[in-house]
This record gives C-alpha cells, structure tokens and sequence, in this order.
C-alpha cells in the first residue's frame, strides 16, 4: 500500500465582505470554484477576470495543480475578485513551498507587472453612518426659520 503524496497550500483572497479560501494539490490542471468548472462561473462579462491569473501566468504552470476555490460572502462582483486573488495567491504560494524559489520570484513578477491587487488585498472598507445624517458623511439640511 503506497501512499500518494499530496502537497496541499491553503491561500484566500479577500474583496469587501467576499472571502474565497483556494486548497491548491498536485494534479492535472483543475480549476472548480465551489464545485462548479471555472467556466460555468456567473456572471459571464465578468468570466475574463477570474482567468487573469492562468493567462498571465501559463496554462503549462496550471497544468501541474488542481485548484478547489470555495467563496462566500459580498456580491457577485466582490466574489469575482476575491476568487481571482485566491487563485493568484495559491499559484505563488504552491511554487515557494513545492517547486523552487527563482520560479515563484518569476511569477509573482509576472502576477505584480500586470495587476498589484492579484496578490495585495485592498484594505478599503465601507464607512458606517453616523446621526444627524442620511449617510457616513453627509449630513442634513441646517433651517435658521
């Protein structure tokens, strides 16, 4: 009974209230986000976005991991973007503690060249209403009569 070895990296990316939390294996190219193929993934105008990782990078370096996403939280456009930080973070994450160090450098320049916010969360929160207004900052019309 041999067992296989099965190198696991647990990333997540972040957007808004959206966490995505990506479990990157050694496999043969799969990606699925919450059970469902990358390509099945709503909404379509929006499908590009989450292949921005895997087109900068290379299919040929995707081809060697499976990658299972799970997303909850935020809207449909927050989860676009927390699924495509995720899977950039695992993808870098993967090569520095499976492969070698020059080959994540190489990536994580290529992920960095294209689009800082694949790789950093943007720390950007909502601000919360305060009294004596309609919203966080504005504030009602002041009446002398």
């Amino acid at each position: 009974m041999s067992a296989v070895v099965q190198n696991i990296v647990q990333t997540h990316g972040k957007k808004r209230t959206a966490v995505a939390v990506a479990y990157t294996t050694n496999g043969k190219g799969l990606i699925k986000v919450n059970g469902v193929p990358l390509e099945f993934i709503q909404p379509k105008n929006l499908k590009l976005k989450v292949y921005e990782p895997v087109l900068i990078v290379g299919k040929e370096i995707f081809s060697q991991v499976d990658i299972r996403v799970r997303v909850r939280g935020g809207g449909s456009v927050a989860q676009i973007y927390a699924i495509r930080q995720a899977i950039a973070k695992s993808i870098v994450a993967y090569h520095q503690k499976y492969v070698d160090e020059e080959s994540k450098n190489e990536i994580k320049k290529k992920i960095l060249d294209y689009d800082r916010s694949l790789l950093v969360a943007d720390p950007r929160r909502c601000e919360p209403k305060k009294f004596g207004g309609r919203g966080a900052r504005a504030r009602f019309q002041k009446s002398y009569r």
